[in-house]
C-alpha cells in the first residue's frame, strides 16, 4: 500500500497554513483581438513595399504598438512592427512587417530548423483552450527559419521538443523584413465548439539591442505569461477534424566497433542493423490524440552538447526528443519529475492517449521496454525480461490559472515493481504570487523478488514572488529514505532521505541616464538535512549582474558545506564534514553581427570525489575555464565552438587530475532543406597517482548530410568515427585491453535514415 502520509515538520505546517490562507484567483485587464475569415491565402507579394497593397491584405486584422519587456519594460518598441492576421477553414495566417531604422543591422542567417540563436525573430503564441496553463509558440527568423515550442505556465519555460508541421517564409527589405506564417488547424488542438475563444501573444526580438517587445504588453511587473495575453475571437465553424498522421521510418547502419568482451578477448566486430518501424497519431473530437508506436524510431541523429561529468556526484538530465513522447508532454509534467521518459530506453511498442474536455485533462501511457533484460548473463533470471510501464494522469482547472491533478505510474520488471502516486496543485495567489504543492507516495518491491518492500513519501511545496524589482523563490522538499521513482529524475534536492529548503532572492535596478540597462543582485541559499534532522548540505552565495544592450557581466561567490555519510561514498566508515568555496566570473557579448561569445572562469575550492584508491574525498583547489563562440562568416555557414577545462590540485599544488573538452560544430546550409554538418570533439582526462582516474583521450568525428522537409519527413546520411588511447596486447595466448599514449580508431559507422509523414 502506497503511503501518502508522514511526519509534518514545522516548516511544512507553516507553508501549508500560509498557502491555504492565501488561496484565491485574480483576473487581469486584457486586450481583445477579433480576426476575420479571409477569402484567400496571403502572400508576401500582398505586402509589397511593407504595406497591405491588395484587398486580401487589407481585409486582415491589424495589430501594432508593441511594448518592450526587455530591456526597458513598459517603453514602446524601438522598432515598429505591424502584424496582419486572418484565417480560413484550414489555416491560421499571420504576416509580420518588421520595420527597422537600421536594416543593415537585421541579423538573418540561413540555418537548420530551430538553430536560430543570434538571429532576429518574430513569433505568435496561442493558448487554444483559453485555460492559461499551456500554449504553443511559432517563431520565424527574417529568412523563414522555423522554431516552435510548447510553453507550460507551471514550469515557466519553453519545451522545444514540441514539433509541428507549419509553413513560413521571410524576406529582407530596404525597410526591415517581412515574415509570413501559416499554421494548419490540424496541427493544433482546440475545443469542439462552433465559435473559438483563444488567447494570443505576438513577439519580436531585435537581437542587436537584446530587445524583446510584445503585443499585448507582457510586463515583468506581473507573474505569468498567459494571463497577460489577449483574447482572440472571430474564428468560427472550424475544426482540425478526425485526422491522422502516419510516420514510417527506415534506419540502416554498418559499423565496425571494438568489442571488449568477445569470447577470445577484446577485438573488432563488424555489425549491420536494419530497422523498420512506425509512429502513428489519430486525432478525434478536435482535442484528443491517440499515439501508437511499433518498433519506434529512437535513433539519435543529433549528438548531445558536451558537459563535464568528471567529479560529479549526481546524474545529468537530457531533454526528450523522441516523437512518441512529445505530444502533450506537459500533461505528465509536475514539479517533481515523476515521468522522465528517457528512462524508457528501447520499447517494442506502446500506446498513449491525451486529451481535454472542458476543464478536465487526462492522459495515459502503456509501453514496454526490452532494455532492462538485455546484456545480462544467461544465468540471470532477469535475462531477456521486459519492463512493463503504465502511467495515468488527470487534472482539473479552476478559476483563471489554478489547477489540481493526480498522477499514478507503475513499472513492473521480473518479480518486482515500482508504483508511484501523486496529487499536485498550482495556485495563483495574486498577480505577483504563485504557489505549487505536491504530495507523492511510492511503493517498491525489488525486481529480484527476494528483498524487502520499501514505501516512501515526498512533500514538495513552493511559493514564489515575481515582480519588476523584487523576485523571490522559496522551495521546500522533503523525501523519506524509502521513496523511489524509477521513471522519474531526482537530483540532489529530490533524492531520498533529504529534507530542506532552497531560497532565491533577487533585486534588480533599472538605472536611467547611464549606459546600463540593469543591475541585479541575487542571493541563493540551500539548507538540506536528512530524514532524522542531521544537516547534510548547505550552500550560500551572493551574485551581481550588469547588463547593457549587447553585454552581460556576472560576478559571484558561493560557499559550500557538504557532509558525506557512510553509504554516500564507497568505503566511507564515518561522517565527513567539508567546507569549501569558489568565485565565478562570466562575460557574454553579442555586439558583432558575425560573432558572439561567452567566457567564464571559476576558481577556489572543490570536493575531490575521485581521490586515489583507498583515500577518502577531501577538499582541493580547482579552476574551471569555459568558452563558447558562435561565428557566422557567411549567412549560410554556422560555426559553434565550445571549450571546457577543469583543473584540480591538492594543497601543495600537485595536480590531481585535469579534464579538457574541445568541440567544434560546422553547419553549412545549402537551402532551407539541404545542409551538411561536421562535428569534431576531443576530450582528454589526465590522471595520476593522486586520483583513481586513468589517462583517457577520445577523438570523435561526425559527418551528416540532411534533407529535412519538416520534423517528420527527412533523409539523413551520416558517418561517424571514434578514436581513443588503447592497445590490444597478447599475453600467454590471451588478449587484453590496456591504456596507451597514442590514439587508435575504436569504431566507425555509416548510417542512413529516412522517414516520411503521411497525414490527412
Amino acid at each position: 500500500m502506497i503511503i501518502l502520509i508522514g511526519k509534518f515538520s514545522r516548516w511544512r505546517c507553516l507553508v501549508c497554513a500560509g498557502l491555504l490562507f492565501c488561496l484565491s484567483s485574480f483576473a487581469f485587464g486584457q486586450e481583445n483581438l477579433v480576426i476575420p475569415e479571409i477569402g484567400g491565402v496571403p502572400a508576401l507579394e500582398d505586402f509589397a513595399g511593407m504595406e497591405p497593397v491588395t484587398p486580401l491584405a487589407r481585409s486582415m486584422a491589424l495589430v501594432e504598438n508593441f511594448i518592450q519587456r526587455e530591456p526597458h519594460d513598459g517603453e514602446p518598441s524601438s522598432e515598429r512592427t505591424e502584424v496582419y492576421v486572418g484565417y480560413d477553414r484550414t489555416e491560421l495566417h499571420v504576416v509580420f512587417l518588421a520595420f527597422d531604422s537600421e536594416p543593415e543591422g537585421v541579423r538573418a542567417n540561413l540555418s537548420s530548423r530551430e538553430n536560430i540563436d543570434g538571429d532576429d525573430s518574430v513569433a505568435i503564441t496561442l493558448d487554444t483552450f483559453n485555460d492559461q496553463r499551456a500554449a504553443l509558440t511559432f517563431r520565424s527568423t527574417p529568412l523563414g527559419v522555423q522554431w516552435d515550442a510548447r510553453w507550460t505556465e507551471s514550469a515557466s519555460e519553453f519545451d522545444t521538443t514540441f514539433e509541428a508541421v507549419w509553413d513560413s517564409e521571410g524576406r529582407l527589405t530596404d525597410d526591415g523584413y517581412m515574415v509570413r506564417i501559416a499554421i494548419p488547424l490540424r496541427s493544433l488542438r482546440f475545443p469542439d465548439t462552433s465559435e473559438q475563444t483563444w488567447r494570443v501573444q505576438f513577439a519580436r526580438n531585435v537581437y542587436r539591442l537584446s530587445e524583446w517587445s510584445y503585443w499585448p504588453r507582457f510586463t515583468i511587473d506581473i507573474e505569468g505569461r498567459l494571463n497577460q495575453t489577449a483574447m482572440l475571437n472571430g474564428i468560427r465553424e472550424v475544426s482540425p477534424g478526425n485526422n491522422y498522421q502516419i510516420i514510417p521510418f527506415l534506419f540502416a547502419r554498418e559499423a565496425e566497433v571494438l568489442n571488449r568482451n568477445t569470447a577470445v578477448g577484446p577485438g573488432f566486430e563488424t555489425t549491420g542493423e536494419q530497422e523498420l518501424g512506425i509512429d502513428a497519431k489519430f486525432v478525434f473530437n478536435d482535442s484528443m490524440a491517440l499515439d501508437v508506436t511499433l518498433n519506434p524510431d529512437f535513433s539519435q541523429i543529433e549528438s548531445d552538447e558536451p558537459q563535464v561529468t568528471v567529479n560529479e556526484r549526481f546524474e545529468v538530465q537530457f531533454p526528450e526528443r523522441r516523437p512518441f513522447f512529445v505530444e502533450n508532454a506537459d500533461f505528465f509534467a509536475t514539479d517533481s519529475t515523476l515521468v522522465f521518459t528517457r528512462r524508457i530506453i528501447d520499447p517494442e511498442g506502446g500506446l498513449r492517449f491525451t486529451g481535454r474536455s472542458g476543464d478536465y485533462g487526462f492522459g495515459g501511457i502503456v509501453v514496454n521496454d526490452i532494455a532492462p533484460g538485455q546484456g545480462r548473463a544467461d544465468t540471470d533470471p532477469l535475462a531477456g525480461e521486459k519492463a512493463n510501464i503504465a502511467i495515468l494522469r488527470g487534472f482539473r482547472d479552476f478559476g483563471e490559472q489554478d489547477r489540481y491533478g493526480f498522477l499514478v505510474s507503475d513499472r513492473e520488471f521480473g518479480d518486482g515493481y515500482n508504483r508511484v502516486a501523486s496529487i499536485d496543485g498550482r495556485i495563483k495567489l495574486s498577480e505577483n504570487w504563485i504557489s505549487q504543492l505536491q504530495v507523492i507516495g511510492s511503493e517498491t518491491e525489488p525486481y529480484s523478488g527476494d528483498g524487502e518492500t520499501h514505501t516512501g513519501v515526498q512533500y514538495n511545496f513552493q511559493i514564489n514572488h515575481v515582480g519588476r524589482n523584487w523576485n523571490t523563490r522559496t522551495h521546500f522538499i522533503e523525501t523519506s529514505p524509502g521513496f523511489r521513482a524509477d521513471l522519474g529524475f531526482m537530483n540532489r534536492f529530490f533524492r531520498p532521505d533529504t529534507s530542506g529548503m532552497r531560497q532565491r532572492i533577487a533585486y534588480t535596478w533599472f538605472p536611467e541616464d547611464v549606459p546600463l540597462n540593469s543591475i541585479a543582485t541575487t542571493w541563493f541559499g540551500v539548507y538540506l538535512e536528512d530524514w532524522a534532522g542531521t544537516k547534510i548540505y548547505h550552500q550560500n552565495g551572493p551574485g551581481f549582474e550588469f547588463a547593457t544592450d549587447s553585454t552581460v557581466l556576472h560576478l559571484g561567490w558561493t560557499g559550500y558545506n557538504e557532509i558525506l555519510r557512510p553509504g554516500d561514498y564507497s568505503g566511507l566508515m564515518a561522517t565527513q564534514n567539508h567546507d569549501y568555496d569558489d568565485w565565478q566570473i562570466e562575460f557574454e557579448n553579442n555586439s558583432l553581427n558575425t560573432l558572439e561569445f561567452g567566457l567564464g572562469y571559476r576558481w577556489g575550492k572543490t570536493l575531490n570525489l575521485v581521490p586515489a584508491i583507498g583515500v577518502m574525498p577531501y577538499v582541493a583547489d580547482h579552476g574551471r575555464v569555459t568558452a563558447d563562440a558562435l561565428w557566422r562568416p557567411t549567412d549560410r555557414l554556422r560555426v559553434s565552438n565550445t571549450y571546457l577545462y577543469t583543473d584540480v590540485r591538492n594543497s601543495g599544488g600537485a595536480q590531481i587530475f585535469s579534464n579538457e573538452i574541445v568541440r567544434s560544430n560546422w553547419n553549412y546550409q545549402f537551402t532551407r532543406e539541404w545542409s551538411l554538418r561536421f562535428i569534431a570533439q576531443y576530450e582528454e582526462t589526465r590522471g595520476g597517482p593522486l586520483t583513481r582516474l586513468e589517462d583517457e583521450r577520445n577523438l570523435n568525428f561526425d559527418l551528416l548530410l540532411r534533407y529535412v522537409i519538416n520534423p517528420w519527413s527527412a533523409f539523413y546520411a551520416g558517418y561517424n568515427s571514434n578514436s581513443s588511447n588503447f592497445e590490444i596486447v597478447e599475453y600467454e595466448g590471451e588478449r587484453e585491453l590496456v591504456n596507451a599514449s597514442d590514439l587508435r580508431r575504436d569504431g566507425d559507422q555509416f548510417f542512413v535514415k529516412f522517414s516520411y509523414l503521411f497525414q490527412r
